[in-house]
């Protein structure tokens, strides 16, 4: 899997195996980091990629340039792959291993760019979302992104949805941080 843009345009990633990663395709990796720079900064923007898998968003993030990123992962050999990239790629970034919603509650800081993507089956949207808001996880005026099947019903109550665009059989939201 390549890097679609930024000063890594076109470095390799090694992806985990397993039925329980699905990387983002490259098309809409790069749909989502052109509107994203319709929306924000990304020298002046802090990013998380949450359930980061491959890492491939939060690689490309980086190349885009992004003050800082930041992965969680859960699944120590996916989580080790995914350091191991970084040191590759020479990205200097944060990573945080356990359980989303956990990590999300110990975490001290507060980003520009959220990107969510969990396991689609596992019903977590809502409940992460939550903490996300409840931690004040995402600055003001923050931008929150939803990979997601088209057919997922997500509340998004406090966030102000902004976009959605379809990809084949996902939908990429956008929402911003309302105030509280």
């Amino acid at each position: 899997m390549n890097i679609t843009g930024g000063y890594l345009k076109s470095r390799k990633i090694i992806s985990p195996k397993g039925e329980n990663v699905r990387p983002t395709l490259s098309k809409t990796r790069e749909s989502l980091f052109n509107i994203l720079s319709n929306l924000i900064i990304f020298e002046e923007s802090a990013f998380l990629d949450v359930f980061a898998g491959s890492g491939i968003i939060g690689f490309e993030a980086a190349s885009r340039g992004f003050r800082s990123v930041d992965f969680i992962e859960k699944d120590r050999k996916t989580f080790n792959l995914l350091k191991e990239n970084a040191r590759i790629l020479g990205i200097n970034a944060e990573f945080h291993f356990g359980f989303a919603e956990k990590v999300l509650k110990t975490l001290d800081k507060a980003f520009d760019v959220i990107y969510l993507d969990p396991p689609y089956a596992m019903g977590l949207y809502d409940g992460i979302i939550k903490t996300i808001r409840a931690k004040n996880a995402l600055n003001s005026g923050g931008i929150l992104v939803l990979e997601h099947p088209e057919s997922v019903e997500i509340c998004t109550d406090g966030f102000e949805i902004l976009k959605q665009k379809k990809y084949s059989d996902k939908m990429l939201t956008f929402c911003k941080n309302a105030p509280l």
